[in-house]
């Protein structure tokens, strides 16, 4: 079995369903009293946040840059980034480290074409949704199409995030804004939906289309290659 390293804290309300999947499907596979080999870098992040909001992207990626490293130091033998947002990095944080680091993105590509779909709504914080990092490798990497709630919707979709699942509310009002939000993404023509925030599947696990939960499907990868000869 493999070492996998987790950079986390972002939120650390996601970290631990990362935490929990990994060693309940490890479980699942090998039986008997069997639990993943886990390491776990968490940042503060009040600290990502503050750049993220003022766009200063660089700063961010240094301090996930030396996260992945101290994970490699310690021993695992590939690196997950347990955050969508923050995969605007990813290839930052790829560049320095010489183990596997999985793609969250790429992940969730892979699912959704194995169920014949290619054309997705996504759902994220605002940085997510708005800025190319995310929405351009699921399009030119895995020739998707991709679809993105309105401005309104968005706002709500970021302010749900922050305001409320970062902080561990889960409040029911919410959860009803998310499933229309999901509603008009179907009617829009998306055949799925991508829970593009680690967050958004403790608020929501139903829609009138699939849905793909990133952290579920990460937490999958991650056992798959852990437990890959």
């Amino acid at each position: 079995m493999k070492t996998i390293g987790l950079i986390g804290g972002m939120s650390w309300q996601s970290s631990l369903e990362y935490y929990r999947m990994i060693n309940q499907l490890t479980s699942d596979r090998l039986g008997g009293l069997h639990s993943a080999k886990i390491i776990l870098f968490s940042v503060d992040f009040a600290d990502i946040a503050i750049v993220q909001h003022n766009d200063r992207w660089s700063e961010a990626a240094a301090i996930l840059i030396e996260a992945a490293q101290q994970l490699q130091m310690a021993g695992a033998s590939l690196v997950l980034l347990c955050t969508n947002t923050m995969h605007k990095v990813a290839d930052a944080i790829e560049g320095r480290i010489s183990v596997p680091f999985l793609h969250i993105a790429d992940v969730t590509a892979a699912a959704i074409k194995a169920q014949g779909l290619s054309r997705v709504g996504l759902l994220g914080t605002k940085f997510t949704m708005e800025q190319d990092f995310y929405r351009r490798r699921l399009t030119e990497k895995h020739g998707l199409e991709v679809l993105v709630p309105q401005p309104r919707d968005r706002d709500t979709l970021h302010q749900i995030i922050y305001d409320e699942l970062c902080l561990g509310a889960i409040a029911p009002n919410s959860r009803q804004q998310v499933h229309t939000i999901c509603t008009t993404l179907a009617q829009a023509g998306a055949e799925g939906i991508i829970l593009g925030c680690t967050e958004l599947e403790l608020l929501i696990q139903q829609a009138p289309v699939p849905l793909f939960p990133t952290t579920q499907l990460h937490a999958e990868a991650a056992v798959k290659g852990a437990l890959a000869e």
